[in-house]
């Protein structure tokens, strides 16, 4: 977008010190604003107090807020863009001070917009269920896109990858299933490690399963589901790992299995696409509109389900390859140049 509109001047507002390698076009001023906001209260005194005073001292002409949150206090013309409202379904797994926030803020924010753009049909729908004051008019649904660093590998760097990250068992590394995220609850990393073990009793093979993400996996029904799996030796926790990694795992993945309870979009699933790498995603909420018929769906309740793809997948190259195909063209829906020009228009929209 800023690229796109040289004549324009882009402000952006961080709450914290930014990446130095990080470049800025001519037209764009970076600007810290503090406190670091990762706290209601924070998110509070950022919005209120920070954003405010920075939009009147740059005179902006409008507000584009990129995630769930805006200022209700400024009297500068905003865009929200809304990813999820999760809350309203899985309230019980956030701190009671979020639950709290979003619960007070959310429609207000919703209120105060002057136009909300939607990452998909489904958030959109969510949007007019759950908040039904909400105009169907003022929602527009501008999807996600995908960052270049996901494309496919030749076999040679994916064998290469797979010897670095499945542990030593032969030369040519291991397959293994691959799961990118948040080890939250509703992420249903448990049910994906319980699906796992269950595909490895039925279907005797050498395949792993790794997880990639920032957890605290001691407690919970993460820990209990590894404690009570048979092959726990097949199971990987990388921890964090770096958006380059995450790319080239993605690439080398006999498939991404991603069964979430419930996602706004699930980016996952388009850096699958994006890499030739088959899917594995749930039947609800985003998810199908998402994958399209690159995946297979599944009941992400049931890990008999969940199992039972992972061996169709496992199995079955013909049905790889069909994935692969199809995902490649449902890729080609998704792309942040037509996702910031229909941003932009509606920024246009707005200041008129």
């Amino acid at each position: 977008m800023v690229a796109a509109h040289p004549d324009d001047e882009f402000i952006l507002f961080f709450d914290r010190p930014f990446d130095p390698s990080f470049v800025f076009g001519k037209n764009v001023t970076p600007v810290v604003l503090y406190p670091p906001a990762r706290h209601p209260l924070l998110f509070i005194a950022w919005f209120e107090w920070s954003i405010t005073r920075a939009l009147t001292k740059y005179q902006a002409d409008i507000f584009l807020s990129l995630d769930n949150f805006l200022s209700l206090s400024t009297k500068t013309p905003t865009l929200l863009v809304v990813h999820d409202i999760a809350f309203t379904h899985f309230s019980e797994n956030d701190k009671w001070v979020n639950r709290v926030y979003y619960k007070f803020f959310t429609p207000r924010f919703l209120k105060r917009a002057d136009h909300i753009c939607a990452v998909s049909e489904f958030t959109k729908g969510d949007i007019l269920t759950q908040f039904p004051f909400v105009e169907k008019n003022k929602i527009s649904v501008a999807y996600n896109g995908c960052r270049s660093i996901f494309h496919p590998l030749s076999i040679l760097r994916q064998k290469e990858v797979k010897i670095k990250n499945t542990p030593v068992g032969t030369s040519e590394g291991s397959d293994y299933f691959l799961f990118v995220g948040a080890v939250h609850p509703r992420k249903n990393v448990h049910r994906l490690i319980e699906a796992f073990d269950l595909f490895k009793k039925q279907s005797k093979n050498a395949v792993k399963l790794v997880i990639c993400g920032r957890f605290a996996w001691q407690t919970g029904a993460v820990k209990s589901a590894f404690d009570k799996a048979t092959h726990q030796k097949d199971i990987i926790f990388k921890g964090y790992v770096s958006d380059e990694e995450v790319a080239q795992l993605t690439a080398a993945a006999l498939a991404v299995t991603y069964v979430s309870l419930f996602e706004g979009f699930g980016v996952p699933l388009l850096e699958a696409m994006h890499s030739d790498t088959p899917v594995i995603t749930s039947n609800v909420s985003s998810m199908p509109e998402v994958a399209g018929e690159a995946a297979l769906l599944v009941n992400p309740e049931s890990v008999e389900d969940i199992a039972q793809a992972m061996q169709r997948v496992y199995a079955d190259a013909d049905l790889r390859q069909k994935l692969i195909e199809n995902g490649r063209i449902q890729s080609l829906k998704f792309d942040w140049d037509v996702t910031a020009a229909l941003i932009y228009d509606q920024l246009k929209i707005i200041c008129q």
